[in-house]
């Protein structure tokens, strides 16, 4: 049954927990703040949180001072009790607190005159349940932190407080779940993304818009070499195309009628031109697809591209480089013929396993997401979509792969199979995807010649096998807390002359490195040997080079990895080694 806020209402007794205990905390904040306005408190993933609207801004300094009176409320065992009252006693109640966020709750969420309120002491709030049966019960909480949020998720109304919080049942749970977020925290892409220097965001260019830095840069350059070449190796053809295109193309593939809330408003010139910058890659490649008449010979035609999409998120939902405005996307669509789409949607599906396991995506599930009853946000017709969705559960099933279904998330075009990734925080996103589409090629007319000479309609695969850059590199930047495998590491050996006397040897060691095509750097700063060590372990480096008279004289070189270990290799068996290391890609 459907909660009056955002969430829906639940058996479970750890739902039921962190749902109470959210209350907990609104009467608290209510205590202290009495003409705090508050909104929706739902349980979440490993929580619960609160949005308010407080006349003076609080912060994290206050969050104490909160929890101290959640729990001396939690002791004083003030009962939860429902009460079941009328629309109109229930609007009088919450207009006689000022609590205008719950009247518009009342007025827009609740159908029927019945309305279900439960009271904490003082405390009342709009609420379905159910509840624990006294503040009593909740002993092991935490609040964690303060965030913006806008009401009801819509950025045209106000920004309200929002106070996380983490809820368990025993002590020991508890624990463990802080011990897991701090960990978190030191694999955090945003800290890491800072500390190494490896992307920025600035103001100045604005929210959503990541800035590569030279480290970030070349971990990218590397990411691309690596997906581009194995693309080529399987048959794809790389294309390259424009990020802007005429609104007319959006409109003709359904995606100015279907997707305009993530679409950006239209550059409109005084011509009456409208150019649109693009939210996919798809339509280009549709028109790369028909620069020609295609013969079935010519099927399957792999068409790809790391290809920059723009999309309008809200300002709230961005995150680093999780969640982002503007992003490369690891695309390509394949046209080919009915029956030879089940081997293109497992070819697509081996690629992605294959690129994960390159990349160490080690944990990962598929979800087929389907769509629901709401005719309007979908194109086509049943039979096609049911022919879609078959064609990808046959091949996931036909590969041994078990699958969930994800009703009401599919592309308004097709199904797909989307590759499920949690990151260092337990937050579950979409990686890879794999989707069938009927509706493209007959909105695009698309044709080639069969063997009969007849004019026929290619099935489109639209397939993202290692996703988009920024997400793939932020969940690499915590999957490795930022000590990436030497083939991706902006910086791969770290050369150290002891003193200044090791300096001609130092280059003789750099232009080695350089001739073997590694990334390097030579600290020749006038520090001691430890200093520059304990930089290049912070730059989680994966070798340094160190160079003595004793290395000099006998061209080895003494080498430490960012482990710590320590060996004793001549010149050319350590630049050998560590080329073998890069060219097998080890992680």
């Amino acid at each position: 049954m459907a909660d009056y806020g955002n969430h829906e209402s639940s058996d479970d007794p750890l739902h039921i927990l962190r749902h109470s205990t959210a209350h907990l905390l609104a009467a608290a904040v209510t205590e202290l703040y009495p003409d705090a306005k508050y909104g929706v408190g739902p349980p979440v993933q490993d929580g619960f949180y609160y949005d308010f609207a407080f006349s003076k801004p609080i912060s994290e300094s206050d969050l104490g001072a909160i929890e101290s009176r959640m729990r001396r409320i939690a002791q004083e065992d003030r009962p939860f009790v429902r009460e079941l009252v009328s629309r109109e006693q229930a609007l009088e109640e919450f207009r006689k607190r000022g609590q205008d966020y719950k009247l518009e709750l009342i007025n827009d969420k609740v159908e029927g005159d019945e309305v279900s309120l439960y009271r904490t002491g003082e405390f009342v709030d709009l609420c379905r349940g159910p509840h624990v049966r006294s503040t009593k019960d909740l002993k092991f909480f935490k609040l964690l932190r303060v965030a913006g949020a806008y009401w009801r998720g819509d950025e045209k109304k106000p920004q309200l407080t929002r106070i996380y919080g983490t809820a368990w049942p025993t002590a020991k749970e508890l624990e463990e779940h802080l011990k897991f977020l701090e960990e978190a925290e030191k694999r955090d892409h945003k800290k890491l993304g800072k500390d190494l220097k490896l992307f920025m965001v600035d103001e100045r260019v604005g929210p959503g818009l990541p800035i590569w830095l030279p480290a970030g840069a070349t971990v990218r350059r590397e990411l691309e070499r690596f997906i581009v070449d194995e693309e080529l190796a399987r048959g794809y053809l790389h294309v390259r195309t424009p990020d802007v295109a005429r609104l007319d193309l959006y409109r003709q593939s359904g995606h100015a009628q279907l997707y305009a809330e993530y679409m950006y408003p239209p550059m409109r010139f005084e011509d009456g031109e409208e150019l649109e910058l693009r939210p996919v890659n798809c339509p280009h490649h549709i028109v790369v697809y028909q620069s020609e008449l295609r013969s079935y010979r010519e099927l399957p035609m792999r068409i790809a591209e790391i290809g920059n999409n723009w999309r309008y998120e809200r300002s709230g939902t961005l995150s680093g480089m999780n969640r982002v405005r503007a992003f490369a996307l690891n695309d390509a669509h394949i046209f080919c013929t009915p029956d030879q789409l089940m081997d293109e949607v497992k070819g697509s599906i081996e690629l992605a396993l294959y690129f994960s396991k390159v990349l160490g995506i080690d944990e990962f599930s598929y979800r087929l997401s389907a769509r629901d009853d709401v005719k309007e946000k979908w194109l086509g017709t049943e039979e096609q979509w049911q022919l879609a969705q078959a064609a990808l559960s046959e091949a996931l099933e036909s590969m041994g792969q078990s699958y969930e279904i994800g009703v009401g998330e599919a592309a308004f075009y097709g199904p797909k199979i989307d590759f499920q990734v949690r990151d260092a925080h337990r937050r579950e996103f979409t990686n890879s995807t794999v989707q069938v589409d009927f509706q493209l090629p007959e909105r695009f007319d698309l044709e080639y010649v069969a063997e009969d000479g007849s004019r026929q309609r290619p099935v489109m695969v639209h397939r993202g096998a290692a996703g988009s850059m920024e997400r793939l590199f932020s969940y690499l930047i915590e999957r490795y807390v930022g000590a990436f495998p030497t083939w991706l590491h902006p910086v791969q050996v770290i050369v150290i002359p002891i003193t200044d006397a090791e300096g001609e040897y130092a280059r003789r060691v750099a232009a080695r490195l350089r001739e073997a095509n590694l990334r390097f750097e030579v600290d020749d700063r006038s520090e001691r040997m430890q200093r520059k060590i304990r930089d290049a372990q912070a730059r989680k480096v994966p070798y340094m080079a160190i160079l003595g008279a004793r290395e000099a004289e006998s061209t080895h070189v003494n080498v430490r990895d960012r482990s710590g270990n320590q060996t004793d290799e001549s010149q050319e068996e350590f630049v050998q080694r560590v080329v073998q290391e890069v060219t097998e890609r080890r992680r």
